[in-house]
């Protein structure tokens, strides 16, 4: 395990490991000990009381941040013809086929954040699996990012605002970004609450028992603080309308 510096050390100390913290309580205390001189991103890891090993267990989606990440969203759509036209309208970042298979085959480029595809690609990008597969960028029909081409303008949109898609990685957590230290606590809340509210929805159809086991929100060079799970998943309906 690497050894951590001087400065989180002495923010850990102003953490009580024994408590769990209320979703707002524990975003201004990221606040108030953060120390790095650049905005950090504001995470959320949950862990899930399913089994990864089952088809039926897999937990996926999309969810639709309101206050966005607080960055520049870059959006690749892999299409040809009419759709890649299309594409290059609404302000794709990149758009095309072979050129950027090769790149990303070949060059390992992953100059992108967001990858989109027509159905048409797919026999193409199909090789493109195991490279994009395992940083979560390999477009797909249940993450929302296999799209017609007349939906893409929509989708490229609905991505530069914050479209995040949420993965169960193989112990069962979901990790997943949901703005900056520097946003309003509001926001975060916000975005925090869209977040839980979309991992609700994706309970698969296997699961038993306690879905959520709990919740760890955290920033890039802060501790994390556990919160009290009952407050933060009526954070939804308190929240979103």
């Amino acid at each position: 395990m690497a050894k951590r510096g001087k400065k989180y050390m002495e923010a850990l100390k102003k953490v009580d490991k024994t408590k769990l913290y209320s979703p707002r309580e524990a975003i201004e205390l990221l606040k108030e000990l953060s120390y790095a001189n650049f905005d950090e991103t504001v995470e959320v890891h949950i862990r899930l009381g399913v089994d990864p090993r089952h088809s039926d267990q897999q937990v996926r989606g999309v969810v639709q941040l309101p206050h966005g990440l607080g960055k520049k969203i870059k959006v690749l759509v892999f299409a040809q013809g009419e759709a890649e036209r299309i594409a290059k309208e609404a302000g794709a970042d990149y758009a095309g086929g072979d050129e950027y298979i090769k790149k990303i085959e070949k060059d390992g480029w992953l100059d992108f954040d967001v990858a989109l595809a027509t159905p048409d690609m797919m026999p193409k990008i199909g090789k493109l699996g195991k490279i994009l597969g395992r940083r979560g960028l390999m477009p797909n029909p249940k993450a929302g990012t296999l799209v017609k081409a007349e939906d893409l303008p929509k989708v490229i949109e609905e991505a530069r605002k914050g479209r995040v898609e949420f993965k169960m990685d193989r112990t069962a957590i979901i990790h997943v970004p949901i703005g900056k230290l520097s946003f309003d606590t509001d926001k975060l809340l916000a975005n925090l609450a869209a977040l839980i509210d979309s991992v609700l929805r994706a309970k698969p159809p296997g699961a038993k028992g306690q879905y959520i086991k709990s919740i760890t929100i955290t920033s890039t060079m802060g501790p994390g603080l556990k919160l009290d799970l009952k407050e933060a998943l009526s954070l939804p309906s308190a929240i979103m309308v």
